[in-house]
């Protein structure tokens, strides 16, 4: 089976451990963890299965791959066909070669592959038909093979090149399908390395890449080898990434080269019809052992310069490494660097590693004598395990909600409930209950054994709040086993979580039966005694309810009466309701007063003025009119608990009895509302003097007149103002609208001093003169006026008046106007619009006739008759 691997950061590249491998040396000791934050970007697997035998006693020699199947040449010569895991396909072993494969190439369709030798041997097998095999001996090592990618089609002339110290093509051609070899290339020394790409083909040898179309049939490029290193330790490495795009991976030197087609200006230039533009060209610091794509970026299997190193008389060589390089024009940039745990990497140089691609499908094989691994793009899967590896849990859970179709050993719920064990290792148990309602949703079972763990813990409290109470609904003995939990630890917490749960989810009974034998020891404690009464409530036993509350003076007995419309159960507890909160007592009394009747209230308040009045005094705000009966109640009450009430009060309403009010206030010395009642009650006189002699209130006295509107009162009062001076002053201010000046000035004294008589005088006077002038002022405006609407009357009175052709006379019925100026007559005009031929009206008439006789004939239909 192929094995998974683990990845480690040294020196900012990762360490790959591919499985077990002896032979590793001490390097992964000193590997820092401090580096793990980085994602890899890519997973590897050793294939193991049957090629693990296979390699025990031979050895890779190269590989070619195809999306079906992949095929190994060995140094024995061997050719093996296997999937892509490591099985070998028992019917497809093949014994081609005496000694090491050099290459191997396969048809694009998987049906036809070909391998070279240095046995001088080229063995073309047909995988699902030998009728096209063939072995052809060249009698010289040959080095590199490349089959036409069409070569399993029977019309493409069996196409394929060879190459030793020439460039051979072989077809079948002719009518009988004769062997026809071409040489395309020699003198340059052995060729080392084919690769057929559509309708290219390019090669390396010792002076450099060549490529070659087959449709024009000619070389369209040469690219120069530009390094000194020889090149049977360093093989040049081609890979087409598309039909027209070259990949070159050699040496220290990476280059990527396109062909393009040439735009001919003169049909005459015999110039090649295409041409390889160079786009990408770097060094790097590593010895490319291999090169495949990765959409725009490249994958190079890279190997340490500084090559191989003798200690203690053997080889030891460093580990590759596979790279995914961004290439730009002239450099590039590394994304990631993984140091692979190849088998026996300490005695391999460059040459004897190998990668070959599935470009479609991110496949990437590193091959070297004794070990084959196979590099893929890690999927979301690998992503959301990297990160639960490395504690992300929330990222985790996050980009499997967005990527859950991809996903195929994950999904969100399981990643949601790792992170929740997690947590709970991490002892963030608050974190964890509050992550339940995300992660576990409507997961019956699930919340079922997440609870069962964190009671197992004790942590019941960190989860208890997020518990679902529907949809879906847990077994009642998970919710009695919170409330258990809460009643031996945290009495607040069991009375709140009373509260809040629907009592249907757990047996109510089983719960007061504790609580009633908990309190036979912890007697009337506060808490459980809440808790009680919330669970009577429950079992709609409200009268025990409401009489824990009440015995507790717990304001939660409002809530209590509200949430159960408990209303007509209190009419006998409204004095117990008051002491616990008079604002929302009033408040309930009064808005259901349709239960509670005004009457059974004023009853029970009856033992307490103080809460009656609070009572009565919002009720009469509420409704002044449905109060009636009680406003001889309310003046007492305002008397006695807040008497700025009472005037106001005694001005709004006329349902007291007056009499009973006044000797309240008389009693209590009210004289500005006995005042009040005194004018009420017609008594002018009598409150007059109460405002003269004990207020002494000259201005109230004068505003009291003013409002009563009573000469004789103000006799009185004027004689009452003759002893006091000060009373003398206020009323000259005074006079003028209500008093006659000279009646008060006349009775003044000729010895008596009052304080302030010029300037009182002077005002009197001041007023006078403004009173003329307001008199003058007015005469003018409304001379002014007169004289204005007798111009417009007039200017209305001149105006024409339109008489219509139609109109008739209303004496003679003829048409007031005619054609024919001999038959015409003076017409007369009234403002009422009438219009009468000037000879069919009486002499001397200046007002309409019909208007007149209208005003002589009031009855109804008189205009009608007339005009009849």
């Amino acid at each position: 089976m192929a094995k998974s691997i683990d990845f480690k950061m040294q020196n900012a590249q990762k360490s790959v451990d591919i499985g077990e491998d002896e032979d590793d040396d001490e390097d992964d000791e000193s590997d820092s963890e401090d580096s793990e934050d980085i994602e890899p970007k890519l997973k590897y697997e050793r294939l193991a299965n049957d090629l693990t035998s296979i390699l025990s006693k031979d050895a890779a020699s190269c590989i070619s791959v195809n999306p079906k199947f992949l095929v190994l040449g060995t140094h024995w010569g061997n050719i093996y066909i296997l999937d892509h895991i490591g099985n070998r396909i028992s019917d497809k072993g093949i014994t081609a070669h005496t000694t090491t494969v050099n290459q191997i190439s396969i048809d694009a369709n998987g049906d036809f592959m070909a391998s070279c030798s240095d046995d001088g041997k080229v063995v073309i097998t047909g995988l699902y038909s030998s009728d096209s095999n063939q072995v052809v001996e060249l009698n010289r090592p040959v080095k590199a093979i490349a089959l036409d990618p069409q070569y399993y089609k029977p019309n493409s002339g069996r196409q394929y090149v060879t190459g030793d110290d020439k460039l051979l093509l072989n077809e079948k051609s002719g009518f009988l399908g004769r062997h026809k070899t071409t040489v395309l290339h020699q003198g340059e020394g052995p060729i080392r390395n084919i690769k057929w790409g559509g309708e290219f083909i390019a090669w390396a040898n010792n002076h450099g890449v060549k490529v070659y179309d087959t449709t024009s049939k000619s070389k369209i490029t040469k690219i120069d080898k530009d390094h000194d290193l020889r090149p049977e330790l360093c093989i040049c490495q081609l890979v087409w990434r598309d039909s027209r795009t070259l990949l070159i991976g050699w040496a220290d030197r990476i280059k990527i080269c396109v062909v393009k087609d040439q735009v001919k200006t003169d049909m005459r230039d015999n110039a090649p019809t295409r041409f390889c533009e160079i786009t990408s060209m770097f060094t790097t610091d590593f010895i490319v052992c291999g090169i495949a794509p990765l959409a725009t970026n490249l994958v190079v299997l890279s190997y340490d310069k500084t090559g191989e190193k003798i200690e203690e008389g053997r080889m030891s060589a460093g580990r590759p490494h596979l790279q995914i390089l961004e290439p730009h024009l002239k450099h590039f940039e590394e994304i990631s660097n993984d140091a692979l745990s190849i088998r026996g990497f300490q005695e391999y140089r460059s040459i004897e590693y190998h990668l070959e691609c599935l470009p479609d499908e991110n496949l990437y094989f590193i091959v070297s004598p004794k070990d084959v691994v196979v590099a893929k793009l890690r999927d979301q899967d690998d992503h959301i395990t990297w990160l639960m590896e490395h504690g992300r849990y929330e990222e985790a859970m996050a980009v499997a909600l967005e990527h859950t179709k991809e996903l195929k050993t994950h999904s969100y719920h399981a990643i949601g409930r790792a992170y929740l064990d997690y947590l709970l290792e991490e002892q963030a148990y608050d974190e964890a209950g509050r992550l339940c309602v995300k992660i576990l949703g409507k997961k019956r079972e699930s919340w079922t054994e997440e609870i069962y763990k964190f009671a197992k813990i004790k942590q019941l409290k960190a989860i208890a709040t997020y518990i679902p109470r529907s949809d879906p609904r847990l077994d009642s003995a998970i919710y009695e086993m919170v409330l258990n939990e809460f009643l031996s630890s945290d009495y607040e917490r069991f009375y709140q979580l009373v509260k809040e749960w629907p009592p249907d989810l757990y047996d109510s009974e089983s719960i007061i039966n504790v609580i009633l034998a908990r309190l036979d020891r912890e007697k009337n404690h506060e808490l459980l005694l809440q808790s009680l009464g919330q669970l009577y409530a429950h079992q709609k036993a409200f009268d025990k309810a409401l009489g824990i509350y009440l015995r507790l003076k717990h304001k939660d007995v409002f809530t209590l009466i509200h949430d159960h419309k408990l209303y007509d159960k209190i009419s006998d507890k409204i004095i117990q309701l008051m002491d616990l909160d008079k604002d929302r007592a009033v408040k309930m009394l009064l808005d259901h007063n349709d239960t509670i009747p005004v009457e059974k209230v004023v009853q029970q308040l009856s033992k307490s003025q103080r809460y009656l009045y609070l009572y009565l005094d919002q009720l009469v705000q509420k409704d002044l009119q449905g109060t009636q009966e009680y406003h001889g109640q309310l003046v007492k009450l305002y008397a006695e608990f807040e008497r700025p009430k009472l005037l106001p009060f005694l001005r709004r309403s006329e349902f007291y009895p007056l009499q009973t009010a006044w000797e309240e206030c008389e009693a209590r010395d009210y004289v500005n509302e006995q005042v009040f009642l005194l004018g009420r009650m017609g008594n002018l006189t009598q409150a007059l003097k109460l405002i003269t002699e004990k207020l002494q209130d000259v201005n109230h006295a004068i505003q009291f007149c003013m409002e009563q509107a009573d000469e004789e009162l103000w006799e009185n009062l004027i004689e009452y103002a003759m002893g006091n001076p000060k009373f003398i002053t206020a009323l000259l201010h005074n006079v003028g609208a209500h008093i006659d000046p000279i009646k008060v000035i006349s009775k003044i004294r000729k010895d008596m001093e009052i304080p302030g008589l010029r300037d009182s005088l002077v005002k009197i006077l001041q007023d006078y003169n403004l009173q003329l002038s307001l008199r003058d002022g007015c005469r003018k405006i409304l001379v002014a006026d007169s004289f204005n609407l007798l111009e417009r009357l007039v200017k209305t009175q001149r105006r024409g008046v339109f008489v219509d052709g139609s109109q008739l006379c209303p004496v003679c019925n003829q048409r007031l106007t005619v054609n024919d100026l001999r038959f015409a007559s003076n017409l007369n005009v009234f403002h009422c619009r009438h219009a009468f031929h000037e000879d069919c009206l009486p002499a001397y008439v200046t007002n309409c006739i019909i208007c007149n006789s209208i005003k002589k004939d009031r009855r109804p239909g008189a205009r009608e008759h007339f005009m009849k």
